[in-house]
């Protein structure tokens, strides 16, 4: 394939011929006018429908191809129209793009699963039974995390199917998922957790930098990878970082850039449009691609079974350690509800309540 790749960069324009890091290649069109964006092309100059994807690329859309039909009220048919309503819902503003983007992928690989007769689960009616959907998420016990949230796509695609009368059920509706942390999902990361990561990744070091914009902002990793200068701005002398965090439904977020920030960023020897850059001096290209060099910096410091969620959670419970109202959490957490802020606080507020209650004990005559 190379030379005829090569021979075609010559000829089109715009067309960009790289590698992923495991070497594959990757063919990307730069649009027309827009010098910065780059569009992927999902197929190589071998297929037929090489082209269409290109010259869309360069006009800043995205070609595909005519729909194929498929047998109504079939599991194809039903997630099909789905997404069509996800899109919409994008397009109006109405929706993350990555929330989009998540629940194709799921669903398209529920539809492609097949049963142990060879069966594929899209070709089949959209009346499933409950077993059908337990059997997928037990063939992705392996991957819990992957096998919970297939769950609970299908849940919404049904509940979204009930609402407009195709279905008066839902099969998913009482499936359980795997609990991989009965007592509270992510990890907390603890005192010692964050000196080992300190150790392993001293300060001037992406990773480094990565876990103090975590600590010290305790936002999501979904904001953590497009976070920069572009976000600070000066009040009375003092430098906030301010966004509207990108999960629907949260609160924008206001808060000072405290010393151990400040430095960090400052730190960094290439200033690009976010804090957080790759070898290549370039933004991460998404949330899942950060999230995978997290789970390296984590291996690489020893301490297995981190995320960067743990980190927020750490952080909040470090916060109600302190005293600090549940409003204060939600603020910086950007929760809208305080149902939403206990989740991470509960356990500590219990404890300080209990501290204070038996402190009613100490001067019992025993």
């Amino acid at each position: 394939m190379g030379k005829k790749v090569m021979d075609m960069r010559v000829r089109l324009a715009g067309l960009l011929i790289e590698k992923n890091r495991n070497g594959t290649p990757r063919i990307r069109v730069r649009v027309e006018g827009e010098n910065t964006r780059r569009i992927t092309l999902p197929v190589g100059p071998d297929h037929s429908d090489f082209l269409n994807h290109y010259y869309a690329a360069r006009a800043g859309d995205v070609w595909e191809a005519d729909t194929p039909t498929m047998p109504e009220r079939s599991m194809d048919w039903l997630i099909r129209r789905y997404l069509d309503f996800l899109k919409k819902m994008v397009d109006a503003g109405q929706m993350s793009g990555a929330t989009l983007k998540q629940r194709r992928s799921v669903l398209t690989r529920l539809c492609d699963f097949t049963d142990p007769d060879g069966t594929r689960y899209g070709d089949c009616d959209m009346e499933a039974p409950a077993s059908a959907f337990v059997a997928i998420r037990d063939a992705w016990a392996e991957h819990p995390g992957a096998a919970d949230n297939l769950i609970k796509s299908i849940r919404a695609v049904y509940n979204w199917a009930i609402e407009r009368n195709e279905i008066g059920h839902n099969p998913a509706a009482g499936i359980k998922a795997i609990n991989r942390n009965p007592k509270g999902g992510a990890v907390a990361w603890t005192t010692a957790d964050l000196r080992a990561f300190r150790t392993a990744h001293p300060k001037g070091t992406t990773p480094h930098l990565w876990l103090t914009l975590q600590a010290f902002t305790a936002c999501r990793i979904g904001d953590a990878h497009w976070l920069g200068r572009d976000q600070e701005v000066i009040r009375d002398g003092v430098t906030y970082l301010e966004w509207q965090p990108r999960k629907k439904g949260s609160a924008p977020v206001s808060i000072p850039m405290l010393p151990p920030l400040h430095t960090a960023t400052r730190a960094a020897k290439i200033i690009g449009p976010a804090y957080l850059l790759n070898n290549k001096g370039q933004p991460y290209s998404s949330t899942e691609v950060l999230r995978r060099r997290v789970q390296e910096w984590c291996k690489q410091a020893g301490l297995e079974g981190r995320s960067s969620h743990g980190v927020r959670k750490a952080m909040a419970g470090l916060m109600a350690e302190s005293g600090c109202t549940q409003h204060q959490i939600m603020a910086v957490m950007a929760h809208t509800e305080a149902r939403t802020s206990e989740i991470y606080t509960k356990g500590v507020q219990r404890r300080l309540l209990a501290t204070d209650g038996i402190r009613a004990l100490a001067n019992l005559d025993w």
